[in-house]
C-alpha cells in the first residue's frame, strides 16, 4: 500500500467541450496506465450513450502511478462532466478530492460553467491547479484567456499551465505541478476505519459495485464492515482499484479511492454519501456526506405496454443506483394506466434517463410532457408542494400560488447582449447586472422563472449568440405569480397526462397553439374528435379533426334526391353512435406537443 505522502487525489472540471476526457486521456498514456494498443479516445466516457453524444454524463475514478524524482506517486483522478445538469455528479468528485484541475479552453475562454465548477471547488476547498487547454488551436488566444481567468475567477496569471489534451504537449509538466501544488490527504491508516462511499453501480452477476474514498483506516479481504445509514453488516469479498478497469488489490488504505463487492443484492441497501466503518460500538462517526439534489423537472414515464409496469419499476430502481439525483414514485393516469412519476436535475438529465431505459433495461416507454415544482398556499394555509399538474386544487382553494424563480448567468459576447436581454424580457426575466470580462465578452445575469429556463432558453440562447453564449444556473427560492392550471379536452373527455401550468397572461396563446399542434397529431377517427383547452369550466380554444367519411352515396346515379339523404342520414346517425362507444387514440407524440408548444413564437 503506498504512503499517504505519495498519494494525490484530484478531478478534472471545465466548461462542457473544454477537453476534459481527452486531458484524462494523455494522463494515462503519460502515466502508461494504458498501452498504446489499449487507448482509445475519451478512455473514461465508457457508456454508449456518453460514447453516441460526445459528452460526460458519470464521473468516473482512475488510479494511476507515476515516477517523480525517484519517487512513485499513486494519483487517484476522477473525471466530471460539464453540463450544467449533472453539477450534482461534480459536487460529489470534489469531496473525494484535495486538488481541482481547472480547464479552460484557449479559443472559447471562461464560460459560465467553468466559474459555477471553480466557485464550486474553491467553495470545498481544494487547491486549484488552472489549466490552459487546447493552445494548439489555430484561433487560441492565450494571453486574452489568461486575463479572462484573472478578471472573473482571481487565478494569478503566472500559475496558468498551458497544454494540449490532444498533442500532449505541456502534460509532463502538468503532473509534475500536480505532485508538486496538490497536497496530500490528510488520513490516518491506523485509525478506525471511515470511508465515504461516493457512487455505486448495479453489476447482474455480482451485486452492488461500491465505490469508496477511505478518510482513515484500511479495508482488506474477508473484513466485516458497516454501512452506518442502513446499519447493515457485510463481509468484503473483493477490494480493488480502477485502472480504469477494476482490479484487484490486497486492500485500500486512507487517502485511496476504489471499490468492494460485498455481495449486496438488494440495491437499496446502498446510499451515495453513506459512511462505511467497522463492526460493532467502536465504530467511527458518520462524515457529512453530500447536500440533497434538488430535483427541477418532473414527468410521468408509463410502459407503452401496460403489462412491463413491474419491468420498469426494477429497470427505475437499477438506475437509481448509479444515478442517486432522480427519484420516482409510482402514479396513475386515466390516459397511459400506471407508471411513475419522475423527478430529474433537468431537461437533459431526463433525456438521459429516458435513453438509458430504454437501451440498458429495453423498456418502451411513454413520456408525458415535463414540469417544474410549484408551491401553492390554500385558503386553510396548508402550504403544498406540487409534482404534478393533476394535484392543483380547484381555484377557489387557493390562496397563493408560487413559482420557482432562478438566477442566469449568461456568458457572451459584447455585441449579443441585447437579443438576450430582449430574450430575457420576453420570458417575464428581472435584470440584475452586466459585467464585462474583456472588451469583447460580458456577463449577463437575470432572474428568471424555471420553467421559462427549462424548455428552450438554451436552444433561443445558442440561435442568438451563434453558439458562442453559454449559461448557468441556481435555485433562488418560490416567487408568487398568478399561474393556473389548463387542461386539455379530447372528444369531451379530460385527458390528464395533457393537463399543465402557465402564467395566466399566457394561457391563451398556449392553449391555441397546443389544440393547433395535436389536431396534427392525432390520427381522424370514424367520428369527429374535439380538442378543448379549458380553465377552470371556460373553454379558451377549439379544433374539430372532421370524420374520415365515405362516400354512401356513390351507388346512386341519378334518381330522387331523397334516397340520397336517406343514405347520409343513416351514415350520421351511425356517426353519432360510434362517438358514444368510440375512444380516441392519441400518440406518444401528442403528450409532447404540449412541451413543444410551450416555446413557440409570440
Amino acid at each position: 500500500m503506498a504512503d499517504c505522502q505519495h498519494i494525490r487525489n484530484y478531478c478534472i472540471i471545465a466548461h462542457i467541450d473544454h477537453g476534459k476526457s481527452t486531458l484524462a486521456d494523455r494522463l494515462l498514456e503519460k502515466t502508461n496506465t494504458l498501452s498504446k494498443r489499449e487507448m482509445r479516445d475519451q478512455m473514461l466516457d465508457d457508456m454508449d450513450l456518453e460514447r453516441e453524444r460526445g459528452i460526460t454524463i458519470k464521473a468516473r475514478a482512475v488510479s494511476m502511478r507515476y515516477p517523480h524524482n525517484g519517487i512513485i506517486y499513486e494519483m487517484n483522478l476522477i473525471d466530471t462532466p460539464g453540463h450544467v445538469d449533472f453539477h450534482y455528479e461534480v459536487s460529489r468528485s470534489l469531496a473525494c478530492c484535495e486538488g481541482a484541475l481547472l480547464l479552460v479552453d484557449a479559443s472559447q475562454g471562461v464560460e459560465a460553467q467553468t466559474m459555477a465548477n471553480a466557485y464550486a471547488a474553491i467553495n470545498a476547498h481544494l487547491e486549484i491547479v488552472p489549466v490552459l487547454n487546447k493552445i494548439d488551436m489555430v484561433n487560441a488566444r492565450p494571453d486574452e484567456v489568461i486575463s479572462e481567468m484573472e478578471a472573473t475567477l482571481g487565478i494569478d496569471p503566472f500559475s496558468v499551465l498551458p497544454c494540449s489534451g490532444k498533442t500532449g504537449a505541456g502534460v509532463e509538466e502538468l503532473l509534475a505541478a500536480i505532485v508538486a501544488r496538490v497536497p496530500p490527504p490528510s488520513g490516518d491508516p491506523q485509525a478506525t476505519l471511515q470511508a465515504m462511499v461516493f457512487d455505486s453501480h448495479y453489476d447482474t452477476f455480482r451485486g452492488v459495485i461500491t465505490y469508496l474514498r477511505l478518510l482513515n483506516g484500511t479495508i482488506v479481504k474477508g473484513q466485516k464492515i458497516r454501512f452506518i445509514k442502513t446499519n447493515q453488516t457485510y463481509e468484503v469479498l473483493e477490494v480493488g482499484q480502477f485502472v480504469p478497469e477494476r482490479e484487484t488489490c490486497d486492500g485500500l488504505q486512507a487517502g485511496q479511492v476504489g471499490y468492494i463487492i460485498c455481495n449486496i443484492k438488494d440495491v437499496k441497501q446502498v446510499h451515495i454519501g453513506d459512511t462505511v466503518t467497522i463492526v460493532g460500538e467502536g465504530g467511527a462517526d458518520a462524515v457529512p456526506g453530500y447536500q440533497e439534489p434538488k430535483r427541477m423537472v418532473f414527468c410521468g414515464l408509463y410502459p407503452s405496454d401496460g403489462q412491463d409496469f413491474e419491468e420498469l419499476r426494477d429497470a427505475l430502481t437499477k438506475l437509481s443506483i448509479n444515478d442517486p439525483s432522480f427519484e420516482f414514485e409510482p402514479e396513475t393516469s386515466d390516459a397511459l394506466g400506471f407508471g411513475f412519476r419522475c423527478g430529474f436535475l433537468g431537461l437533459l438529465h431526463m433525456e438521459i434517463v429516458q435513453q438509458r431505459l430504454e437501451g440498458e433495461a429495453n423498456v418502451d416507454l411513454v413520456q408525458t410532457a415535463p414540469n417544474v415544482t410549484y408551491e401553492i398556499t390554500t385558503r386553510t394555509g396548508e402550504v403544498l408542494r406540487i409534482y404534478n399538474p393533476q394535484k392543483v386544487p380547484d381555484a377557489g382553494e387557493i390562496e397563493e400560488f408560487r413559482q420557482p424563480i432562478v438566477r442566469v448567468n449568461f456568458i457572451l459576447r459584447s455585441n449579443d447582449i441585447g437579443p438576450i436581454m430582449q430574450l430575457c424580457t420576453d420570458k417575464r426575466g428581472t435584470y440584475v447586472k452586466t459585467e464585462y470580462l474583456s472588451p469583447t465578452r460580458a456577463q449577463l445575469v437575470y432572474d428568471l422563472p424555471l420553467a421559462e429556463v427549462i424548455y428552450d432558453l438554451h436552444d433561443k440562447l445558442k440561435s442568438a449568440t451563434k453558439g458562442y453564449g453559454t449559461m448557468d444556473y441556481e435555485l433562488l427560492g418560490y416567487v408568487p405569480a398568478d399561474l393556473v392550471k389548463m387542461d386539455i379536452l379530447i372528444g369531451g373527455n379530460r385527458v390528464d397526462a395533457l393537463s399543465t401550468i402557465c402564467d395566466r397572461r399566457d394561457s391563451e396563446r398556449r392553449g391555441r397553439a397546443i389544440v393547433k399542434k395535436l389536431r396534427s397529431e392525432i390520427d381522424r377517427h370514424q367520428f369527429e374528435v374535439a380538442i378543448q383547452a379549458a380553465i377552470g369550466s371556460r373553454i379558451i380554444a377549439r379544433e374539430t379533426i372532421s370524420a374520415l367519411r365515405k362516400n354512401v352515396t356513390a351507388k346512386c346515379y341519378g334518381g330522387d334526391i331523397t334516397r340520397k339523404r336517406k343514405l347520409l342520414e343513416k351514415q350520421k346517425e351511425g356517426k353519432k353512435r360510434m362517438k358514444s362507444v368510440g375512444s380516441v387514440d392519441i400518440p406518444q407524440k401528442a403528450f409532447l406537443a404540449v412541451l413543444e408548444t410551450g416555446n413557440e413564437e409570440k
